[in-house]
């Protein structure tokens, strides 16, 4: 838990005042600081679990954090070829995410999903709250199909972005992996950031606000209403109507 991270710092922040004061052999120091530095560990790679509110009219946020922006991008400015193929070029709601050192660094999934490709790309190791940081950062890009009510399909992504503290992004996930929604999937380890992409002409609902603490698989990032189904559905209609008449055009 967090109190555990509390109490990791502050026990290495007294050691480092009671040491000096104290005439310990190094042997005694050095298991000491060995022993705290095991609680650090236990306390910066804790998996609490989570009793997951499943609702698949509901977006759940994918990490631990703070909510650092909420952007729209656009479509052709995306800066993954994959990313804008997912979205057929369609503008996106991005929403950004700071980890910090004493965050729960497991990522989870927002909703039922099927992975639809991963993409790493080597980067930069900018602060995580730098706004260099999710275009030039080491990160690792989850592509994936959504499941919301009435089992209507949309496109959305997950991005974890490595720090300058977190250099080890964890995601042992493949092309047609299935999770549930709040299922564990990745990990960056130590202050990072995550980014969930989602449709921006779906019209969300948002349910937090920048400077809002979020907790992954708990804390609603959006709601998905009858009117965004709605909009999904007419536009996996006029898709699906254009990719018919594109197969039945003879080649020139």
């Amino acid at each position: 838990s967090l109190i555990l991270a509390v109490l990791a710092i502050l026990a290495v922040c007294g050691l480092a005042v009671v040491i000096p004061a104290m005439r310990w052999s190094p042997a005694i120091i050095v298991s000491a600081l060995i022993f705290l530095v095991w609680i650090c560990i236990a306390a910066f790679f804790r998996d609490p679990d989570r009793k997951v509110p499943v609702n698949l009219s509901v977006v759940l946020s994918p990490a631990d954090g703070t909510v650092n922006d909420i952007e729209l991008i656009k479509g052709e400015t995306a800066n993954s070829e994959k990313l804008k193929e997912l979205f057929q070029g369609r503008d996106m709601l991005r929403i950004g995410i700071f980890l910090s050192v004493f965050n729960v660094h497991l990522n989870r999934a927002p909703v039922k999903m099927k992975v639809a490709f991963r993409e790493y790309k080597e980067g930069a190791f900018h602060d995580a709250r730098d706004g260099r940081a999710s275009r030039e950062n080491e990160s690792m890009l989850v592509g994936a199909e959504g499941v919301c009510c009435d089992d209507i399909r949309f496109p959305l992504a997950v991005k974890q972005i490595s720090g300058a503290i977190a250099r080890r992004i964890v995601c042992p996930v493949k092309e047609g992996d299935l999770f549930g929604q709040g299922e564990r999937y990745g990990m960056i380890k130590f202050g990072s950031r995550t980014e969930l992409y989602l449709p921006a002409g779906m019209k969300f609902e948002l349910a937090v606000t920048v400077g809002q603490t979020v907790t992954a698989g708990i804390t609603p990032l959006a709601h998905i209403y009858p009117a965004a189904v709605e909009k999904i559905r007419q536009t996996q209609i006029v898709d699906a109507a254009a990719a018919s008449e594109k197969e039945e055009t003879p080649p020139v």
